[in-house]
């Protein structure tokens, strides 16, 4: 295997004249690196594209027969794209029996005109508005969640953000692994209706890249995290792990909402449904705001799994190896078979998956898109600080929540 490495190594610097004893040292060890970077990428590749094979052959069989009552909680928050046909979907339920509880904090919150026209419109549904401003912890929308959780009537309850869109069948297919004890939390895929270059691009690295590795994950160690999209519970696992607000402080709360019951030792379940979130139309730093959270959550919930996302970026690495050899033919192949192995993994994940339009027409600038996120997976370890909701927050060790006060707004900026 040295020998190998050896020989590996002495092709590809063999264009590159590096000065003096120890710079070759240095250099040599840098393409060692960038070496098994790449080829360790390829390997993550394949491992992913096996996951989502053995993903697409799962079968669900529903039982008409289980179909328990369901409270259905949605915090809402101002007026995002298409907020009415959102919501409106989760009016239209082929299911027998469920609710819905509405949760806004503002009086004066755009969206409970929007609420209120869909209680106009579906009179015979059970729905509650529940306005209440009371907080219990830094993070508003698991304040805005235990405020509605005091009007759901019944044991299983389904925690899905307003941008979500699903269709008739979702509830009855959804709740199906509930029919064992044993799981506690049922979650979903899901893919971005964009609009916008902006929107698109971000779109289609949740697609390729994030829902790949959340595949790889759950063919590891099983399924040990939830996503805000859909999270299908019982109330009794979430008095267990300490009810709302052991959460409420944290950044990462869907994923606390999944990861607490594992420790409890309930399952969790990542069902085959996938459902549509609504990406609003966006600029490019409000993209990054977003996207920058999102990596915190990772970075602060597993720290050495956010490290080991490294080799997972083979398309930078492989980049980086073709420049610092000055395009050796070995380089070459290993770029040739790198970006083909993270095409041919977008490309399963989200189109034969997830039916990810933007994957399907963009699939080709998923190399740019690797590379952005590569440069905000490099920030996200120097920053945590983001922008959420008009609010500027920092997180912690520990993953919680700290809002900056103005007085260190003025000195960051200055």
């Amino acid at each position: 295997m040295l020998h190998l490495s050896l020989s590996l190594l002495a092709q590809l610097s063999g264009g590159v004249d590096w000065v003096g004893a120890g710079w070759k040292i240095i250099g040599n060890s840098i393409l060692l690196l960038l070496l098994i970077l790449a080829l360790s990428s390829i390997a993550y590749y394949s491992y992913a594209i096996t996951a989502a094979i053995k993903f697409l052959s799962r079968l669900i069989s529903i039982d008409p027969d289980f179909h328990p009552p369901i409270s259905i909680l949605k915090p809402v928050c101002g007026l995002s794209d298409q907020l009415y046909k959102n919501l409106a979907s989760f009016c239209q339920q082929d299911y027998p029996n469920y609710q819905l509880i509405f949760g806004v904090q503002d009086q004066q919150d755009p969206s409970i005109k929007v609420v209120k026209q869909l209680m106009d419109d579906f009179p015979d549904l059970n729905m509650r508005l529940i306005v209440n401003h009371h907080t219990i912890g830094t993070n508003r929308k698991v304040c805005n969640l235990a405020n509605t959780l005091i009007a759901a009537e019944h044991e299983i309850l389904l925690l899905a953000d307003s941008d979500v869109r699903v269709e008739p069948n979702y509830l009855r297919e959804i709740v199906q692994p509930l029919s064992d004890v044993k799981v506690g939390v049922v979650t979903c895929l899901y893919r971005s209706v964009t609009q916008g270059w902006v929107t698109t691009l971000e779109a289609l690295g949740t697609a390729t890249d994030f829902h790949a590795g959340v595949l790889v994950s759950t063919q590891l160690e099983g399924t040990r995290f939830a996503m805000g999209q859909t999270i299908l519970m019982r109330q009794s696992v979430l008095r267990e792990i300490g009810g709302f607000e052991a959460i409420a402080d944290y950044l990462a709360d869907d994923f606390q909402l999944g990861y607490l019951p594992t420790q409890a030792g309930y399952q969790v379940v990542l069902s085959t449904y996938v459902v549509e979130h609504v990406l609003s139309t966006s600029t490019f730093a409000a993209s990054w705001q977003r996207q920058l959270r999102w990596m915190l959550c990772i970075r602060v919930s597993r720290s050495w799994g956010y490290a080991g996302l490294i080799f997972t970026y083979g398309t930078a690495t492989s980049l980086l190896l073709l420049l610092a050899t000055n395009g050796s033919l070995l380089s070459w192949v290993i770029l040739g078979l790198t970006w083909t192995s993270r095409l041919v993994m977008g490309w399963l994940v989200g189109v034969n998956i997830l039916h990810d339009s933007a994957t399907k027409r963009w699939l080709w600038l998923v190399p740019l898109r690797d590379l952005l996120s590569f440069a905000l997976w490099c920030y996200g370890f120097v920053g945590n600080t983001f922008e959420w909701s008009n609010r500027r927050l920092r997180t912690t060790k520990e993953g919680k929540l700290v809002p900056v006060p103005p007085i260190e707004r003025i000195k960051s900026v200055s």
